[in-house]
């Protein structure tokens, strides 16, 4: 299955839509939404075209077809206008054998792990800033793969827009111009 994975909406109307549009283009079946839908939060500015009533309607149109986890920004006022679940702190998702953790990251992160084995992946967004790498961590030193998709709406440290799409195996960070940025292929080549 061909998944989109995309992050930090924070209310923009207009990359909500662009996020829709990437999401039609690439054939994903599901959207996995890695938290910060609708607030902007008190430490970032107002995103362009901020309007979360309009963001809560492109969003319902596709309810069935979306994967949630609470960002830092979400909360239980949120749900009430939302068709989807959302006040999940994490899910699991098994792809091709590989067991993805997907969360915000503000609980979870690269400094602290969810219970993860040698191969497994953490899947988070909430530091706005893309990555595809595999890591070295906890005591054992199992490697495990860190994947965030950047933000839609509110990209930090110089990057564009993007959002992900994990595919056969391939997790790829794209600009809403359709330029791949970062891949990573999720199993080891032999």
């Amino acid at each position: 299955m061909k998944y989109m994975i995309a992050s930090d909406i924070h209310g923009s109307e207009y990359y909500c839509r662009k996020m829709l549009e990437a999401w039609d283009r690439t054939g994903a079946k599901k959207l996995l939404l890695l938290g910060d839908i609708l607030y902007h939060g008190p430490r970032n500015d107002l995103p362009r075209d901020y309007a979360p009533k309009t963001v809560i309607s492109l969003l319902n149109e596709r309810k069935d077809s979306i994967y949630a986890v609470r960002g830092n920004c979400d909360a239980e006022v949120d749900q009430m206008v939302l068709e989807f679940p959302i006040m999940a702190d994490y899910g699991l998702i098994c792809v091709d054998g590989i067991a993805i953790y997907m969360t915000h990251g503000h609980i979870f992160n690269e400094d602290n792990l969810p219970p993860l084995m040698d191969g497994d992946v953490l899947l988070h967004g909430h530091t706005h800033l893309l990555r595809a790498e595999r890591v070295q961590a906890g005591e054992a030193e199992k490697s495990v793969m860190i994947l965030n998709p950047g933000s839609v709406a509110i990209p930090k440290g110089g990057n564009s827009p993007t959002y992900a799409v994990l595919e056969d195996g391939l997790f790829q960070i794209v600009t809403f111009e359709g330029e791949i940025v970062k891949e990573l292929l999720l199993k080891k080549e032999i």
